[in-house]
């Protein structure tokens, strides 16, 4: 997919006339054909937010939207209409300026405010909060647990137990100690115990022969179970001892 003549014309337009400062360039990007949504978004709240970053803060969101608004401007013009082509040139200078402009030092300096900024509706579908959070991620284990709570948070609020079950979530969800689950190993099998017969009388032969009987009997039908199924029987019998205890 590729953006049409004329909406390539309206950005265009769009980019000239806005300038460095403010979310005017970002605003070029929304409501067209390649689905580039949240530069828009990003520029605003962090502007709307300024007032609780400490001084590096302030500055890191001076330099890096004005980086990204000049980056876009020039480099917009110099690549193909494919929207793929687009896409990759915006998530490129996301990273080069924010990475320029120190957003690991601010953003460690600045936990909560920058962790606030995150929603959860804004990761879907994949795009530039995407990239942001992608950055953050690296930004050390303080920023990353952070950020990792709060997503999953609202990843419950919204979807409930179903958040569980997806690989999102999971991935951004530090195992909490202890609460691995432990996948204990089987019992060692143990030989099953010789039954003592009562002692014969002699002379009784049709004793031995119904003793000869059951034992034969009784080996058939292990045989036809398998190895193990006097083991299993013996560990079933103990499991209920267990529990009436």
């Amino acid at each position: 997919m590729e953006i049409g003549p004329r909406k390539l014309t309206e950005i265009q337009h769009c980019l000239v006339s806005a300038g460095d400062v403010g979310c005017g360039v970002f605003e070029c990007f929304e409501n067209n054909s390649c689905e580039i949504r949240g530069l828009q978004e990003i520029c605003m709240t962090f502007l709307h937010n300024a007032g609780k970053f400490d001084s590096q803060g302030k500055t890191f969101i001076k330099d890096a939207l004005k980086c990204m608004a000049h980056g876009l401007r020039h480099k917009f013009s110099c690549i193909s209409r494919k929207c793929v082509s687009i896409k990759e040139m915006v998530f490129q200078l996301q990273r080069e300026c924010y990475i320029k402009h120190n957003l690991c030092s601010a953003a460690k300096e600045n936990v909560g405010v920058m962790v606030e900024m995150i929603h959860f509706q804004d990761l879907f579908p994949k795009g530039p909060y995407v990239e942001l959070v992608n950055i953050l991620l690296g930004c050390g284990e303080e920023v990353k647990e952070a950020l990792t709570r709060s997503v999953r948070l609202q990843c419950e609020q919204n979807w409930g137990a179903l958040c569980d079950s997806l690989s999102l979530c999971s991935s951004l969800t530090p195992s909490p100690s202890g609460s691995a689950v432990e996948h204990r190993r089987p019992l060692p099998p143990h030989p099953p115990q010789p039954e003592h017969p009562r002692p014969l009388r002699n002379g009784d032969k049709g004793g031995k022969a119904a003793f000869r009987a059951h034992l034969h009997g009784r080996n058939q039908g292990l045989r036809r179970q398998g190895p193990d199924a006097g083991v299993v029987a013996e560990q079933e019998d103990l499991e209920a001892t267990d529990i009436r205890r």
